[in-house]
């Protein structure tokens, strides 16, 4: 079974996702040949399927939702009766068990996927940077032309959100989803990132660390269950600021200087435990990087008046750091149901990706390039955002 630790969302078990692997002989035989399908449907199709994209149905449905981790099906009727019970006519489904294991490999996922979904384009990438530079620039033209209370906060609201949508291609940059060129991704995550005071190299290391231990209760990066003892030991300000709303909304900031309660280091120090000595040279080119971004709006305060600087960049800044915190969180914990975690032999590369949850975001899902579509990305982040939806709408 799975080990289960202290979470600031509670525990709860989830419905049924994927079921107990079977015992005992699986007939090869036509007549009786299993498949695994993605969400089930009544057509029988050959192929592994996954579940068609957030936001891509013909009746749109703008409220956020959970996507859960991929939910197998076994094909034919008379299979489906081996693993539901039926109570006077009525489908009782198994008690959902997270610590079974899915009954399909990282590579069946990885096959279904369209060979030109794995393709970067960096024009195509660069086309959303282009686009989201000029809308940002516009915007604060707009608004300080204006300088009207009226427009202010739906000013911030706007510059916060696009604020959010450079953060995301520097995250593709980090990931290399951006181009195959690793020189082109640094340059541009370093524009992008330095400009809301990220530092590119340290966050995008950490990040990676992310990736590799999605789902492990010790290894996770940021956002993980706090075991007890950890949790116990915490002073009642850090408590206060991890676990009361809206203080866990801003987050973000205080996490790049000193990361997580129970982990030690920061993103701007090379000597840094997140750090290993090869990459202590792009961790002090991306703190350089910060410092001039911050000297540079400390200048332009002096320049403009602080009251001016703060309307046209510190508050949608505010709202960017929001943004970030909150669509993490949702990525990576349920709401009425909550999701496993893991911790020694249990936990696996597939099984803690298939922990994380798609999101729907409705209209803002183009601006924030489908960071909502999530489960792919956390299994193959080499994917462009730009493919995302069409991997895991596999017909």
């Amino acid at each position: 079974m799975a080990s289960w630790v202290l979470s600031e969302c509670g525990i709860r078990p989830l419905p049924q996702i994927y079921t107990r692997p079977r015992t005992g002989h699986i007939s090869n035989s036509k007549n009786n040949h299993s498949r695994i399908r993605f969400f089930h449907s009544n057509q029988s199709k050959t192929d592994l399927k996954l579940r068609e994209p957030i936001g891509c149905s013909k009746e749109r449905n703008w409220a956020l939702k959970v996507s859960a981790p991929l939910r197998v099906a076994y094909g034919e009727e008379e299979e489906r009766g081996e693993i539901i019970n039926r109570v006077n006519g009525v489908e009782e489904q198994p008690e959902f068990d997270p610590g079974a294991l899915p009954p399909f490999k990282l590579a069946d996922i990885r096959a279904a996927i369209p060979k030109h979904c794995w393709v970067k384009n960096p024009w195509r990438s660069m086309s959303y940077v282009v686009r989201d530079v000029v809308v940002v620039c516009g915007l604060a033209a707009a608004a300080a032309y204006l300088n009207n209370w009226v427009v202010w906060p739906l000013y911030w609201a706007a510059q916060g959100t696009m604020f959010w949508a450079l953060f995301v291609l520097g995250h593709d940059c980090g990931h290399g989803s951006f181009s195959n060129n690793t020189k082109l991704n640094s340059v541009v995550g370093h524009l992008l990132h330095s400009s809301i005071l990220v530092p590119y190299h340290g966050w995008r290391i950490s990040h990676r660390t992310h990736h590799q231990n999605h789902g492990h209760v010790e290894n996770d990066e940021s956002w993980h269950p706090l075991p007890e003892r950890i949790y116990k030991n915490l002073d009642v300000v850090t408590r206060m600021l991890r676990f009361t709303a809206p203080f866990p909304m801003l987050a973000y900031p205080f996490y790049l200087w000193s990361r997580s309660p129970g982990k030690t280091g920061s993103h701007f120090d090379p000597n840094s435990d997140l750090f290993v000595p090869s990459e202590r040279k792009d961790v002090i080119t991306s703190t350089i990087c910060w410092t001039a971004m911050a000297a540079l709006l400390v200048g332009l305060s002096f320049v403009m008046g602080p009251i001016q600087m703060l309307k046209l960049y510190g508050v949608p800044y505010w709202i960017f750091v929001m943004w970030l915190d909150f669509v993490t969180y949702l990525h990576h914990h349920g709401h009425d149901d909550k999701l496993p975690w893991y911790r020694g032999k249990e936990w696996s590369y597939m099984r803690g990706g298939l922990t994380t949850l798609d999101r729907d975001y409705g209209w803002i899902n183009n601006i924030h390039h489908d960071i909502g579509t999530h489960v792919i990305h956390h299994l193959f982040p080499q994917i462009p955002h730009y493919h995302l939806i069409e991997a895991v709408s596999i017909s």
